[in-house]
């Protein structure tokens, strides 16, 4: 497991104009998927230490998000015949077995990771109405462990985005497993 952290993207930046298929196979436009104040795009997996650990949040945190006006996506860019816990039958699994009721998208070609400039997962992308980088960077203080979380950076954001404030300073950057790109096998 590679340990990497997020790289800096400048905030104002436009969401990409990216279309990917969900878990059966429909299509979808993340730009569609976003609700009035905005998107949360999270590239994520269901091996990365790290993203497990934070799937939860990100689950609870979204039920959140969507009362905002914002709503989420998550993106599996690990796609990759090396790593069948991230394939397209382990993401169904974890749908089911842990109650996520927004887009699970698939990222097969990678093109929305590189797209992104997506490092590792998980790496978080907020969005605002507008479809502008509002914030990149971490869930919080403590990935490890909730409990010992003292600031809920991400959810911090999305309170200033949605009273349309300026974007939080600093922006910490995520660290999580490295995308597991195909070329790169």
């Amino acid at each position: 497991m590679a340990l990497v952290a997020s790289i800096h993207v400048d905030l104002g930046w436009e969401m990409p104009d990216i279309t990917l298929k969900d878990v059966e196979g429909q299509t979808l436009s993340l730009r569609e998927q976003a609700g009035a104040n905005g998107l949360l795009v999270a590239f994520t997996c269901n091996h990365c230490p790290y993203a497990l650990a934070v799937w939860p949040r990100l689950i609870r945190h979204a039920a959140t998000l969507k009362q905002m006006g914002i709503h989420t996506v998550a993106v599996n860019p690990n796609i990759h015949p090396d790593y069948p816990a991230d394939g397209i039958p382990a993401m169904k699994e974890k749908i089911t077995e842990w109650g996520i009721d927004f887009p699970y998208l698939v990222d097969a070609t990678q093109d929305a990771a590189r797209a992104f400039d997506a490092q590792c997962t998980p790496d978080l992308y907020l969005f605002n109405g507008d479809g502008r980088l509002y914030y990149h960077g971490r869930f919080d203080d403590y990935w490890k462990d909730e409990t010992k979380v003292t600031r809920q950076e991400l959810m911090a954001a999305a309170e200033l985005l949605t009273a349309d404030e300026n974007p939080p300073q600093p922006q910490h950057p995520t660290i999580g497993c490295s995308i597991k790109w195909v070329e790169e096998s």
